[in-house]
């Protein structure tokens, strides 16, 4: 039976009233917002120095320069204010924090993916490189990018420490050389020696002085940014460029249900503004790293030997495959490993890096 066309007129009426008065329920995007961005680390590392100095910046400048009717009330909570180091990634998840630094290195069960330059070492140290092909496989490897989904996070950018050496007590010229010697290697690190007759030694930075004067350890694999402040080559004044590489470590996220509160402008302005901290952090901690190297050699009394390119080869064949028990870890799991630490391993490559041992290799 037709309906009449009144009728019709009358429902169709009667739906854009039911419309208009939804759209104007609905919640539009705030003009103000306040937003607290965390760090475990303090202001004295630079990927936090980086929030202040250009993350922060560089939001409000864009803003400024859209004339967009919005702004920010920034609360900057670092050092373990809101969100002690390894406990960032569920600060952030769980609202304690809106956005900040995640040391993605202390996340090894959550993200493990993202520890994929620990577990394929002798690779580049250029740090910009790094942080790039990471953002890259976030994208190219699903599971990857789908991880910080999984914990409500939107990723806005990174950062990744300056190349590891080695400081020791006594001379290196070769890996034969530390074959019995108690080398201080937490974590991933561990396998950089694994396989040489070195003994890996647990501790954390803030303990390796210590540990080295009270004869704990030989030495330790440490990276320049990390060893200046305390002092190392007081009491480990023999230096091998061992050049392990550069490690990502850090990222920088917000929280999504904040970010879906962000207009689309704002929003842009934000990836725009991750960008340029990732560059930034990526160019200071180069240079600090080069600049404090250069300090070290000109002002202490310490004896840099430059291991060649041939004996850092001859260190990487030399060692069990870093890879090899994490792969296979997370395989087991469903977790693309190989995937991930295949892609590391073949962007160097395009990029012009010659890697000295191919860690993908043993599983094809």
């Amino acid at each position: 039976m037709p309906v009449p066309l009144g009728s019709i007129k009358t429902v169709l009426a009667a739906a854009a009233v039911w419309a208009a008065v939804v759209a104007m329920a609905a919640p539009a995007p705030a003009a103000s917002v306040r937003l607290t961005v965390s760090a475990g680390h303090p202001p004295v590392f630079l990927w936090v120095q980086g929030l202040t100095e250009v993350f922060i910046p560089e939001v409000e400048r864009r803003i400024a320069e859209q004339d967009l009717d919005f702004t920010i009330t920034w609360n900057e909570a670092y050092g373990g204010a809101i969100a002690r180091i390894g406990g960032e990634l569920q600060a952030i998840r769980d609202g304690l924090s809106d956005m900040g630094i995640v040391a993605t290195i202390f996340q090894a069960s959550d993200l493990p993916l993202h520890n994929v330059s620990y577990f394929a070492p002798f690779g580049s140290d250029d740090l910009r490189l790094i942080t790039g092909i990471i953002a890259e496989l976030q994208e190219s490897v699903p599971a990857m990018g789908q991880a910080w989904a999984d914990h409500d996070q939107i990723y806005l950018g990174g950062a990744a420490l300056d190349t590891y050496h080695l400081f020791t007590t006594f001379p290196v010229q070769s890996v034969d050389d530390i074959d019995g010697r108690r080398i201080l290697a937490p974590g991933p690190s561990a396998n950089w020696i694994s396989g040489t007759g070195a003994v890996a030694v647990a501790a954390a930075l803030p303990e390796y002085y210590n540990n080295i004067q009270a004869g704990v350890a030989d030495g330790v694999v440490t990276f320049m940014t990390g060893a200046w402040p305390i002092k190392l080559w007081e009491v480990a004044p023999y230096v091998t460029t061992l050049d392990v590489g550069s490690m990502y470590a850090v990222a920088l996220t917000i929280n999504r249900f904040v970010w879906d509160g962000l207009p689309a402008e704002v929003q842009a302005i934000f990836r725009e503004a991750g960008d340029a901290y990732t560059a930034w952090v990526a160019e200071q901690q180069a240079g600090r790293a080069a600049a404090l190297f250069e300090r070290m050699v000109a002002e202490q009394d310490v004896t840099v030997h430059d291991l060649s390119a041939e004996e850092r080869r001859r260190w990487a064949e030399t060692i069990d495959n870093p890879a090899a028990a994490w792969v296979e870890h997370l395989e087991a799991r469903g977790v693309p490993g190989l995937a991930v630490l295949d892609g590391y391993l073949r962007a160097q490559e395009a990029a012009g890096v010659d890697l000295p041992r191919d860690w993908a290799a043993d599983f094809k």
